[in-house]
């Protein structure tokens, strides 16, 4: 199996796309600032799915990056949040979708997380 069946990685995925070109709807100033945090948090949720999926023959190794990518996915979370509340991001539905799918991501990590402590 790839990674890319991963329920949690292509949801991942998701975010990232959609982070990316929200991002691009930004202030200018914003952009080079919570913009490429958001942008980077997200992506990092992705990236270390993909690494922990790397190390899945080691039980330890997988969960540990599943909760580095759960606290990226917070972290993801907490720049949206701060884009919305700063007024940066003006277009609710986008904020609400974006932090609905974020929400989604976050509870499906730890189902996952879990599902491997439980059964691997």
């Amino acid at each position: 199996m790839s990674y890319k069946k991963l329920e949690i990685w292509q949801l991942s995925r998701e975010v990232v796309i959609e982070i990316h070109k929200m991002s691009l709807l930004l202030p200018k100033f914003e952009m080079f600032e919570e913009g490429s945090q958001i942008r980077r948090s997200s992506k990092s949720v992705k990236s270390t799915i993909v690494e922990g999926y790397g190390r899945k023959i080691y039980k330890n190794e997988f969960v540990k990056f599943l909760v580095y990518a759960l606290a990226s996915n917070d972290e993801t979370m907490d720049h949206l949040e701060n884009l919305w509340e700063t007024g940066s991001l003006k277009d609710q539905n986008l904020y609400e979708k974006i932090q609905l799918k974020i929400n989604i991501l976050g509870k499906k990590i730890n189902k996952f997380i879990q599902g491997v402590q439980e059964h691997y």
